[in-house]
């Protein structure tokens, strides 16, 4: 999927991109409602795929000149100067992709390592077999919740750097939800607290949402959280 995105918008911002030097800074000629609807379907891909080589694998700088001429060549079906035969070009791709991930991910793990290391060298953090780790602000006295169970919690969740991605004490209401249903992390923990609890937790990303970004989480994060265990919902 990554990959046909790139290819997509590589085409457009090439489009686009062509049309900008050729004309330098001349309006385009907008006489008919296609000329306007053509118009405003290349300033959004190109604008938003401008965006998208920003994060571009590897955090590398595409050439777009380079990009440029091998899209005008292949919307002319100028076969006899491609310069990568045309069925290579996907396996290519695919493999520069793959290979840009795996780098990824493994700059990633090393990171990770030496900040859950850091740490679970602190005062007071308790690290589980999983390689949960806890620190106990305040010990409650009340019942342990079961996978079973719901529970209502106040939560404030932030990235390495500090990055607040969700807190439902900034919304200013407990959040409520079956304690089976969350990311493995979240339920470790959560069968470990009894109600009145405050705990720190550090999820490493493998006990949270892994390689999967989801909404502002990058992919491979760990989360860090605090939490209050306020009750136990009644079915």
């Amino acid at each position: 999927m990554k990959t046909a995105k790139f290819l997509v918008g590589a085409a457009l911002l090439a489009g686009v991109a062509l049309s900008s030097c050729q004309q330098g800074t001349s309006k385009a000629k907008m006489v008919t409602e296609i000329d306007t609807v053509s118009y405003a379907l290349g300033l959004s891909a190109g604008s938003g795929y401008a965006q998208n080589l920003k994060d571009f694998p590897g955090g590398m700088e595409v050439n777009k000149e380079i990009l440029i001429k091998g899209f005008m060549q292949g919307l002319k079906e100028d076969t006899a100067n491609y310069q990568i035969k045309q069925d290579e070009l996907f396996p290519l791709l695919q493999a520069f992709f793959t290979k840009m991930t795996e780098k990824d991910k493994n700059e990633a793990t090393l990171k990770n390592t030496q900040l859950l290391f850091e740490n679970s060298q602190k005062e007071g953090v308790k690290v589980t077999e999983s390689g949960l780790q806890y620190r106990i602000l305040k010990e409650g006295n009340g019942a342990i919740p079961t996978k079973e169970d719901v529970v209502k919690v106040h939560y404030t969740g932030k990235l390495a750097d500090g990055t607040v991605f969700d807190s439902s004490v900034e919304r200013g209401e407990p959040a409520e939800f079956p304690v089976g249903a969350v990311i493995p992390g979240w339920t470790e923990a959560l069968t470990m607290m009894p109600v009145g609890s405050e705990w720190e937790i550090v999820i490493p990303s493998e006990l949270g949402y892994g390689e999967n970004p989801v909404g502002n989480i990058p992919a491979n994060s760990i989360l860090f959280f605090d939490v209050q265990l306020l009750d136990i919902v009644k079915k």
